[in-house]
């Protein structure tokens, strides 16, 4: 049976039947290994006993996913995708169009110099992929290709040394050295010759307000050097030399901060002692005790023009126009006959130890007008990539420094590789959406250069970086890099994935050895969906072994009620719930990552608990995390969404551009991409959702439409479209449904006896006009803390509720005064009229937490009961608890559902009886109780 699956998921994209190639690289012992024993793969892991449909197969009907979705295709239709790729033209030296980069940590002047930039583009490409398969909208395609042509060309200029940008100058055309693109202008080491008197003349239109970015800087190190900044400490032109370091300058120091996005003319004189610094014609400092002048610097190995000899100091970022030297000191009517012409047709003429006039328009040098033929080269300061594949919105330096680092610092070294992955994911999608080979080879060349730089690190290297917080952290690139080994089936792709090992990690987890106390939780999470790829490829059951014990240390251990997970984005001891709930709760990162590993976990073993985990947070955090307003400008979704009480979410962190930002836009363009599996083999169709949706499986030629107001909707109806196939229909059962599950085929009961937690299967030959109709009534019930069964949170069926209440302390909750017999809590709450989902406690409103508002609200709440009260009647007795903080009623209720009220006075009876015995109860306090109980009404 073909697998139901399409084109566009790469996941199941159709493997290149190539022979092995050849390994040229010189490799470590595990990537040869791999090398040696890859071979191409099947069009879908045989290892996957069910299989996803691809986004285009399943179209998302009119609900609540279908209302966050159009919130976020609204801004991917109207977002300016040039400002995504601003950052990487200006890496490669190109021009940038006056776009703007989005800011927070998508730019240079993001947190930590904006290190992270680029993985927005990656998320965003992703985005738009899964847009178009879902809408089939051609501007999704439009914006794709825009990206992946800009992509392109921008690797094409990083293969080859940097060309000259030219663009309008004071006189004419100028050289612009667009920020973050670590350009400069290299001169000859003879441009000074020794001069004992000088000029150096220069015009620039600065655009970045960074302080010590140099005009010019010649030198040899730190001690012996020559300077011009545009800004000093201060904020104004510098203008230092020196022959032993800092501390011995003699300077000229401006009087105001040269404007930005203007001319400004700065120039240096130096002669007789006298040195004197001009700006736009005017003297504006003069030092008459300088004793240095380039004649006792000496011979002096760099001579840049941008660049500075202290490392730490910024590139200059701007353009320049005429800078001329001349080996004596112009006078201020020279100087100022220079504010008007160039300097060829003013009196002073060419400079006669160097003249730029910076006509060029292309190549990478600048002839020399002196007449001396000290022609000018421009460079980058990291130099050129080591392999023709790389691709980033920064230099290559930052994946070098990691090779060596051994602490964590953001501000130096920040996940290079998880950047690396975002923008191989979202090519990856993009070539799966489009067909563009321009994507794919983007992504196989991305891959190349990767393993030519991680194939040659030793075992220790590897682990070693793999294990730093944060700097080390490479999200799903296994995942990313086994897609991509099955398109091209080349060896050293895969044996690229298993250099991602962290075997320290893997290892334990595949002996069920909890470590996870102190990591960082979304460093880790995505790995292990990388690691059952790997399993996928490479048969090795510990991939798949240790992925499915991590889960199980996650869930429910380090679970939120909304199916989150971290405090900080870090993870603390095992069964510590209520002890680390912060304003920093549940990093939104992790909720996606969560769900992708659910749905991996279940490709190979159809366990209900991963489904049931995926509906959780799905439905809560997930949908939650997204703003329910529109933004032209931002995706409007949740870093962390606070569980402490009277949290107000946060939909902008950081100027909107953050890794959940990130995932929160692919989130909100792929809500089906789960709701139906297939059996591998096409005899079975999973509905593991209740949403509405229509499904076409094309290789069984019949759609499913499902028709549901779920979670607001108690039942959902599937009808048959098409032609004839018999198959058996798997539905699954919330592990919440315990008030019962009823399925009808034509409006016939289907026997048997659905369990919640499980799958209900029906089979049959299917014919155009079925339907199925699915009832599950909603139970109202709580969910304790592990460590402090006191403080709780509500669930109304597969829905968390939230109390709207802007008081910081925990509320103060009680609901088993109307407990029915089934134990559901639902009579203490009161619907409000007109708003599903939505009830009343206490005179307060409880809401939904997956409405995206920005009420202040308590997810969770302490439990307090202090009389015993049974069906409204209060036995006049104080509810007496256990050291632990259990109580009687407790006790009573963790026997419910009862068969009828006898079952329950027994039960009340029973629970006194060991109280009283324990000395927790008075026996006439006892009496009372059973009697309350007894003489009680309840509902069912």
């Amino acid at each position: 049976m073909a697998p139901p699956l399409s084109r566009r998921s790469l996941l199941q994209a159709a493997a290149l039947a190539a022979a092995t190639p050849a390994v040229s690289l010189a490799a470590t012992g595990r990537a040869a290994a791999a090398v040696q024993e890859a071979t191409p793969v099947a069009a879908a892991p045989s290892s996957w006993t069910v299989q996803p449909f691809a986004l285009d197969d399943v179209a998302l009907r009119p609900g609540i996913f279908a209302d966050k979705r159009q919130l976020m295709l609204d801004h991917a239709r109207g977002y300016d995708v040039n400002r995504l790729l601003q950052v990487f033209r200006a890496n490669a030296g190109l021009s940038t169009g006056g776009a703007v980069a989005p800011g927070g940590w998508e730019g240079l002047d993001g947190e930590a110099n904006g290190n992270l930039r680029g993985h927005y583009t990656g998320h965003f490409l992703t985005m738009l992929s899964q847009a178009y398969a879902g809408t089939g909208e051609q501007v999704f395609v439009d914006k794709i290709r825009t990206m992946v042509g800009a992509l392109t060309d921008v690797r094409e200029a990083l293969r080859k040394d940097p060309a000259v940008l030219s663009v309008g100058g004071k006189f004419g055309t100028a050289v612009e050295n667009v920020r973050g693109s670590y350009q400069y202008v290299d001169l000859p080491a003879a441009v000074l010759q020794g001069a004992s008197a000088i000029t150096l003349s220069a015009w620039v239109k600065p655009a970045h307000d960074g302080n010590w970015a140099r005009v010019f800087d010649f030198g040899n190190d730190n001690t012996r050097y020559m300077y011009l900044a545009a800004r000093n400490a201060g904020g104004v032109p510098r203008f230092a030399i020196t022959t032993s370091g800092p501390g011995g300058e003699q300077a000229l120091n401006g009087t105001t901060a040269l404007p930005l996005h203007q001319w400004s003319h700065l120039a240096v004189t130096i002669a007789g002692g006298t040195g004197t610094l001009y700006v736009n014609g005017t003297a504006v400092a003069r030092n008459t005790a300088m004793s240095l002048t380039p004649a006792a610097l000496g011979a002096l190995a760099n001579n840049w023009l941008g660049r500075s000899n202290f490392s730490t100091d910024p590139v200059f970022a701007g353009a320049y126009d005429e800078f001329n030297v001349w080996s004596r000191a112009l006078n201020a009517a020279e100087i100022g006959q220079l504010q008007n012409s160039r300097a060829a047709d003013a009196s002073a003429g060419h400079g006669d130890l160097a003249s730029y006039a910076f006509d060029e328009t292309r190549g990478g040098t600048f002839a020399d007008a002196s007449g001396r033929g000290l022609t000018a080269t421009l460079r980058r300061t990291w130099g050129a990539p080591s392999h023709p594949g790389f691709l980033a919105a920064y230099p290559e330096t930052q994946f070098i420094e990691l090779e060596s680092r051994t602490t964590p610092d953001y501000t130096k070294v920040w996940a290079p590789y998880y950047t690396a992955h975002k923008i191989l994911r979202g090519l990856l999608d993009a070539y799966a959406a489009t067909d563009d080979d321009r994507a794919l080879d983007l992504a196989s060349g991305m891959c190349d250069w990767m393993y030519s730089r991680l194939s040659r690190l030793p075992e220790s290297t590897l682990q070693r970086m793999w294990g730093i917080f944060s700097s080390g952290e490479f999200g799903g690139i296994v995942e990313a890099i086994c897609d991509l080994h099955t398109i091209t089936g080349k060896a050293e792709h895969l044996a690229l994935a298993k250099l991602f090992d962290l075997d320290r990690l893997i290892d334990a987890c595949a002996a069920n050895t909890d470590i996870l106390d102190g990591l960082h939780a979304n460093q880790h999470i995505p790995i292990f969906t990388g690691y059952v790829r790997l399993y996928d490829e490479t048969g090795e059951e510990r991939y798949l072994t240790s992925a499915k014990h991590f889960w199980d240390m996650v869930v429910p251990h380090r679970m939120y009620g909304i199916g989150g997970t971290s405090t900080q984005e870090f993870w603390k001891a095992r069964d510590v719930i209520a002890g680390t709930i912060s304003a920093t709760t549940a990093e939104t990162c992790c909720a996606y990552n969560m769900l992708k590993l659910s749905r991996t976990l279940f490709f190979h073993e159809q366990d209900p608990k991963y489904m049931d985990y995926y509906e959780r947070a799905l439905y809560n955090q997930v949908l939650g995390s997204k703003q329910d307003k529109p933004d032209a400008e931002k995706p409007l979704v949740t870093y962390f969404i606070g569980l402490t009480p009277g949290h107000v979410r946060d939909y902008t962190p950081k100027q909107g551009t953050t890794c959940c930002e990130g995932t929160g836009m692919e989130s909100a363009t792929k809500y089906q991409d789960s709701v139906y599996f297939a059996k591998s083999d096409g005899s079975a169709l999973y509905v593991n959702l209740y949403s509405p949706s229509t499904l076409t499986w094309a290789e069984k030629g019949v759609t499913v439409t499902q028709t549901t107001a779920y979670p607001r909707e108690q039942s959902s109806t599937l009808t048959f479209g098409g032609g004839r196939a018999s198959f058996t229909l798997r539905l699954r059962v919330p592990s919440w449904a315990t008030a019962g599950f009823r399925v009808t085929v034509n409006g016939g009961a289907v026997s048997g006896t659905p369990r919640p937690g499980s799958y209900f299967s029906v089979s049959r030959t299917w014919r155009a006009g079925d339907t199925v109709r699915v009832t599950m009534p909603f139970r109202t019930r709580v969910e304790k803390a592990l460590d402090d069964p006191s403080l709780q949170t509500l669930f109304h069926g597969p829905v968390n509720l939230v109390a709207r209440d802007s008081a910081t302390e925990y509320l103060k909750v009680g609901l088993y005064r109307d407990a029915g017999l089934s134990g559901d809590l639902s009579a203490s709450l009161k619907p409000v009229s007109g708003k599903p989902l939505h009830f009343t406690l206490d005179g307060r409103e409880w809401a939904p937490f997956f409405e995206g508002t920005e009420d202040p609200t308590h997810a969770y709440f302490r439990r307090s009961e202090p009389k015993v009260v049974f069906g409204g009647r209060d036995a006049g007795v104080a509810n007496p608890a256990k050291t632990d903080g259990t109580t009687l009623l407790d006790e009573v209720w963790a026997g419910a559902p009862f068969r009828n009220k006898g079952a329950l006075v027994a039960r009340v009876r029973s629970t006194v009886d060991a109280w009283v015995a324990a000395g927790l109860l008075s026996r006439a306090d006892g009496d009372k109780v059973v009697s309350t109980a007894g003489a009680a009404s309840y509902q069912p």
